[in-house]
């Protein structure tokens, strides 16, 4: 049965691109788009679709914030996250938030197609790299990076305040309190064993996090 799919970005270009590209293929019936994550989350209310394509960066409302509601509220979609940052920044993390599958904005459009099938499905498209770090995961011999221990919203304030956000700023973006925020950067430095942000902007770049 073909599936009716949502794309998920803030570029308009990026979004109706995708949605182009997978209408022109079979086994996909209908394809729509959202340009934020209220708005997705209306479409999911109002309509049926089987999957679900989610970039990760999403302007005022994470990318992963989506994800969750997602599969608190739609547990039988599928979710496939697309995105720019590399598979070793976000990959992992969100296949543990209940994601279908991570891919790279870089991917053809069969890889796109092909976990967006797995993902309406139920299960979970892995591409080689991947499970190159799924595998390194779960053989690793050595205690984890400081940051892999960050819950996905102490993550996402430190990608912010990397970006150079101030704690008001990164407050009004989340919709959090300041104090909220404050309390989120206190744990966020003391998980990572830094002092300052300029320590936290080292640390980032060392590990290779890049910034949202």
């Amino acid at each position: 049965m073909a599936l009716t799919v949502l794309v998920v970005d803030d570029h308009m270009i990026i979004r109706r691109g995708l949605a182009q590209i997978l209408a022109e293929d079979a086994r996909i019936a209908q394809v729509d788009d959202a340009s934020d994550g209220p708005t997705a989350m209306r479409a999911l209310r109002t309509g049926h679709y089987d999957a679900v394509v989610l970039d990760i960066a999403l302007g005022e409302r994470d990318g992963m914030d989506v994800l969750k509601s997602v599969r608190a509220e739609f547990p039988s979609v599928g979710v496939v996250m697309l995105s720019v940052y590399p598979e070793s920044q976000f990959a992992v993390r969100a296949l543990r938030s209940g994601a279908h599958a991570y891919l790279n904005k870089g991917c053809d459009p069969d890889t796109l197609i092909a976990a967006l099938c797995k993902a309406a499905a139920g299960s979970v498209y892995v591409t080689p790299a991947v499970a190159e770090l799924l595998a390194h995961n779960v053989r690793r011999d050595g205690p984890q990076a400081p940051h892999e221990s960050l819950s996905n919203r102490e993550f996402q304030v430190l990608q912010l305040l990397v970006a150079g956000k101030s704690v008001s700023a990164i407050a009004e973006q989340l919709a959090l309190s300041a104090n909220t925020v404050s309390t989120y950067r206190s744990r966020v430095l003391d998980k990572l064993g830094v002092r300052t942000i300029v320590d936290l902007v080292a640390y980032a770049n060392t590990h290779q996090l890049r910034a949202l």
